[in-house]
C-alpha cells in the first residue's frame, strides 16, 4: 500500500501533463473570404477556414449569432450578400475530441451603400522611411466614422470617429513611422454607428511612395500635398506657408545674389553708354578743323584764270575844231571781273 499510492499519483501527473500538451498542440486556424472582405450588395461570397490536414470537423462562428453546427466542410457559402451576413467571423476545427483555438476575426462588410468620401494626404505622396504620414478623409455626408484601408490587404484598416464642422465631416489618420511595407494604394470609406458594417463607396485611390535613405542625411519629400477635386481626380497642391526654414534656405540665398547681379549689369550698361557718348563727341570735335581747312583750300582754287572774264573798254572822242570824226584808238584798259 505504501508504494501503490505514490505510483498512482505519478501516473495521474503524467497523464495530466500529456493531456495539457495535447490541448496546446493544435495550432490556430486561418479564416479567409473570396472575393474579399468588402462585398457589394447581393453578391456571392465564400468564407473558408484553413486547418491541418488531419482536421475532422469545422465550425464557423459569427459574432452575436447563434452557435454554429459542426460540419465536415470548411467552407461557408453565401449566395447573396445581405445586411444579416455582415459582421465578425471566426472559425475552429476539431481533431479527435479536442477543438482548436478560434482564428483571428474576419470582418465582412457591404460597400456601395452611400456616396463616396474624399481622401487626401497632408504630408505628400512621397515620403522617406521613418517619416510620419497624415491622411484626411472627409465628406459632406455626416458619417459617424471613417475607415482607411490598404488595397493589398484588409489588415491595414484604421477606424476613426469623425468631427463635423462647416457642413463637412472628416477624420485624420496618422501613421508614424512609415516603412517601405506601408507603401501602396489607400482608400477610405464612411459609415454610421447604427450599422458599422454598411460602408459607402470607396474614395478615389491615393498612391503612397516610401523612399529608403540608407545614410539618413537626406529625406526626399513631396512638398505638395494632395487634394481630391470635385470631379473625383486627385491632384497636387502647393503647401504654401507650411514649408520649413530649411526648404526656404535656397530661396533666401538666391534672392540677394540675383539682386547684386542685376545691379552689376545695370552699372556696366551705364558705363558703356557714357563711353560711347564721349567717343561720339570726340569724333565730332575732330571733324570741325578738318572742315575749316578744306574750305580754305577751296577758296584760292575758285579764282582759277579760266574763270576770269576780261572786258575791253575803248574810248572814242572828237577832235577840237573839226566836224569829222576820225576814229582814233586810245589805249585799252582791262578790268578783271571775278564772279562771286
Amino acid at each position: 500500500m505504501s508504494l501503490a499510492l505514490p505510483t498512482l499519483l505519478c501516473l495521474e501527473l503524467i497523464l495530466g501533463q500529456s493531456t495539457q500538451a495535447q490541448k496546446g498542440a493544435l495550432p490556430q486556424p486561418n479564416i479567409t473570404t473570396q472575393p474579399g472582405s468588402m462585398v457589394l450588395f447581393k453578391k456571392y461570397v465564400t468564407i473558408q477556414c484553413w486547418g491541418p490536414a488531419k482536421a475532422e470537423a469545422y465550425k464557423i462562428f459569427k459574432e452575436g449569432g447563434p452557435e454554429p453546427r459542426e460540419a465536415e466542410t470548411s467552407t461557408l457559402y453565401i449566395k447573396e450578400m445581405k445586411t444579416d451576413w455582415t459582421g465578425l467571423y471566426r472559425c475552429s476545427y476539431r481533431r479527435g475530441k479536442l477543438w482548436s483555438p478560434r482564428s483571428a476575426p474576419l470582418t465582412l462588410v457591404i460597400t456601395g451603400t452611400y456616396a463616396k468620401p474624399s481622401l487626401s494626404s497632408m504630408s505628400g505622396t512621397v515620403v522617406a522611411s521613418g517619416d510620419e504620414v497624415i491622411w484626411k478623409c472627409f465628406s459632406k455626408f455626416k458619417f459617424d466614422r471613417f475607415i482607411l484601408t490598404k488595397e493589398d490587404g484588409f489588415h491595414a484598416i484604421q477606424n476613426e470617429s469623425s468631427t463635423c464642422q462647416d457642413n463637412q465631416c472628416k477624420a485624420i489618420f496618422h501613421r508614424d513611422p512609415v516603412t517601405h511595407t506601408q507603401a501602396g494604394t489607400y482608400m477610405c470609406y464612411g459609415a454610421f454607428n447604427n450599422n458599422p458594417y454598411l460602408w459607402s463607396h470607396p474614395s478615389n485611390p491615393l498612391e503612397l511612395e516610401v523612399k529608403e535613405c540608407p545614410d539618413g542625411s537626406t529625406r526626399p519629400r513631396d512638398p505638395r500635398p494632395t487634394q481630391e477635386c470635385p470631379d473625383g481626380s486627385t491632384r497636387l497642391r502647393d503647401s504654401g506657408p507650411t514649408q520649413g526654414p530649411s526648404q526656404n534656405l535656397p530661396l533666401l540665398i538666391g534672392m540677394p545674389v540675383a539682386i547684386l547681379l542685376c545691379l552689376f549689369l545695370l552699372v556696366l550698361l551705364f558705363l558703356c553708354i557714357c563711353h560711347r557718348k564721349a567717343k561720339n563727341k570726340a569724333t565730332k570735335t575732330g571733324r570741325q578743323p578738318q572742315a575749316a581747312e578744306s574750305r580754305n583750300r577751296q577758296a584760292p582754287e575758285a579764282r582759277d584764270p579760266q574763270d576770269v572774264t576780261y572786258l575791253q573798254v575803248a574810248f572814242n572822242g572828237p577832235n577840237q575844231g573839226t566836224f569829222s570824226t576820225p576814229r582814233q584808238t586810245h589805249t585799252s584798259e582791262y578790268a578783271t571781273i571775278v564772279p562771286k
